[in-house]
């Protein structure tokens, strides 16, 4: 079963920041990193318990080829996924989830 994914603003920002950076250092990097994040959505969305819930209901998935991991929860009644963060794994961890 497909979930659907909600982004939110945060997330959105984190994406859009890192987009514009990898495009920055090279055109055309910041749409592989857009295709690595999609991709890794789209598997989420198909396996969303894949990925383990690293605190209490927050799941973590690691983008492939980017240092980002997509933080998230899961809604089974919506059947759906909240994207809380694009988060980058050189950050300090415990600003993950603010």
């Amino acid at each position: 079963m497909t979930y659907s994914y909600v982004l939110r603003q945060e997330a959105l920002e984190e994406f859009t920041d890192a987009y514009i950076w990898y495009e920055e250092q090279r055109e055309g990097l910041g749409k592989l990193f857009s295709v690595a994040i999609y991709n890794k959505l789209i598997h989420v969305c198909n396996n969303p318990l894949h990925y383990k819930a690293s605190y209490k209901n927050f799941h973590e998935a690691r983008a492939d080829k980017f240092p980002f991991l997509i933080v998230y929860t899961i809604n089974k009644e919506l059947e759906q996924i909240t994207v809380l963060a694009i988060f980058h794994t050189s950050r300090n961890p415990k600003n993950k989830l603010r």
